[in-house]
C-alpha cells in the first residue's frame, strides 16, 4: 500500500527542492536587474547611445565611472549586511535582530562622529578602523546586556537591542548637535548610492571577502548559537568563534556606514525571507541570503530612482519602508504562531 507523505514531510521535500529549482532563476533575476541599474539616470546611457558612440564616448565613460562601480556596491552592500544579519541572529538566538536592532550601526556612526571631532583630516581608512572599533564595543554590549536580561522571549531580545540603539543614537546626536555636524551625521544615517564613483566605493571589497569567510564559517556560528556549553562539549571555542562573529558583523557594518551609510532592516528581513523559503540550515542558507539581499537592495535603488525622476530617493529611505513593513509581518505571523 501506497502511504500520502506528512505535510512536514511534503514540506521538508519541497524546500530541498526549492533551492535546485530556483538558484537560476534568482541568480538570473539579480543580472537582469543589475542591467537594468546600469542604464538608468538623468545621464543618456543606453544600448544604443554605447553602440552608436554620438557623443564621443561621453556614455561609455559615465557607465566606467559612474554606473557601473553604482551596481557593484549594491551587489556588495546587499550580500555582505545579509549575511551579517544571518550571523547576528546566531549570535543572539533571535531571528528578530540585525546590526541595525542591536546598536551596531549606532556605535559605528558615534565611532565616525568621534574620528571627525578628534581628527578632522583623517583618511577614510582611519575613520573606517574607528567605526569598527565602536561598533564591535555596541555590539559586545548588547550581547553583554542580553545575558543579564531574565527573560528571553523572542520579542524582549530585539526591543533591547533597539532601546541600545536609541540610547547611542540619542548620545550621538547630541554631540553631532553641539559641534555643528549634524549635516554629515544625516549623511551617515541614511544610505544612498548616488555619491558611488569609481574610487570611492572600493573598500566594499572588503566586506565581500568578510562574507566569504562568514560563508566558511557558517557551521561554527549555527553551532555557537546552542551556547557555550554545547559548543564547548563539541570541542570549539566558545569565545572565540563569537569573536569572530562580533569582528565580521562590526566590521561589515562599519565599512557599509562610512561608504554609503546605513541600510536598516535588511538584516533582518532577508534571512527571515530564506528560512521561510528553504529553511534553516545555514550552510545552504547562506548563498541565498547574499542572493536575495542584493536583488532586495538592488530593486529599492531602481524603485528610488524611478518613483521621482529625474530626481532621487535614497534607497535608505525605500528600505525603511519595505523593511518596517517586513518586520511587523513576521512580528504579527510569530504571535500568530505562539498563538
Amino acid at each position: 500500500m501506497i502511504t500520502a507523505p506528512s505535510p512536514t514531510q511534503a514540506t521538508t521535500t519541497a524546500r530541498r527542492r526549492f533551492p535546485a529549482l530556483g538558484a537560476l532563476g534568482a541568480a538570473l533575476a539579480v543580472v537582469v536587474l543589475s542591467v537594468v541599474s546600469l542604464f538608468i539616470g538623468v545621464s543618456d546611457v543606453s544600448p544604443a547611445t554605447l553602440l552608436s558612440n554620438s557623443d564621443d564616448g561621453a556614455a561609455g565613460r559615465i557607465l566606467l565611472i559612474s554606473r557601473i562601480p553604482r551596481t557593484l556596491a549594491i551587489l556588495l552592500t546587499g550580500t555582505a549586511l545579509g549575511v551579517a544579519g544571518l550571523i547576528m541572529q546566531l549570535m543572539a538566538r533571535n531571528k528578530f535582530v540585525e546590526p541595525s536592532t542591536v546598536g551596531t550601526v549606532e556605535s559605528a556612526m558615534l565611532g565616525i562622529l568621534v574620528v571627525t571631532v578628534l581628527l578632522p583630516a583623517a583618511p577614510l581608512l582611519a575613520k573606517m578602523g574607528v567605526a569598527a572599533v565602536f561598533a564591535v564595543a555596541g555590539t559586545a554590549l548588547f550581547l553583554l546586556v542580553l545575558r543579564r536580561v531574565p527573560l528571553r522571549n523572542t520579542l524582549i531580545v530585539p526591543l533591547v537591542g533597539i532601546m541600545l540603539g536609541g540610547i547611542i543614537g540619542a548620545v550621538t546626536t547630541f554631540f553631532a548637535y553641539r559641534f555643528d555636524l549634524l549635516q554629515s551625521l544625516n549623511s551617515w544615517m541614511v544610505g544612498d548610492f548616488s555619491g558611488v564613483i569609481a574610487g570611492r566605493y572600493e573598500f566594499l571589497w572588503l566586506v565581500a571577502a568578510l562574507t566569504v569567510v562568514g560563508y566558511l564559517a557558517a557551521d561554527r556560528f549555527t553551532v555557537a548559537g546552542m551556547g557555550s556549553e554545547f559548543t564547548t562539549n563539541l570541542g570549539l571555542n566558545y569565545r572565540a568563534v563569537m569573536t569572530l562573529g562580533l569582528v565580521i558583523v562590526s566590521l561589515i557594518s562599519a565599512v557599509v556606514v562610512v561608504t554609503v551609510g546605513a541600510l536598516p532592516f535588511l538584516g533582518l528581513l532577508v534571512p527571515n525571507l530564506v528560512s521561510l523559503l528553504i529553511g534553516d540550515n545555514v550552510r545552504r542558507s547562506v548563498p541565498w541570503v547574499a542572493l536575495t539581499g542584493a536583488g532586495l537592495v538592488l530593486l529599492c535603488d531602481i524603485v528610488g530612482r524611478l518613483i521621482r525622476f529625474p530626481y532621487e530617493i535614497p534607497v535608505g529611505t525605500v528600505l525603511s519602508v519595505v523593511g518596517a513593513a517586513g518586520f511587523l509581518y513576521l512580528l504579527l505571523r510569530s504571535r500568530r504562531r505562539a498563538a
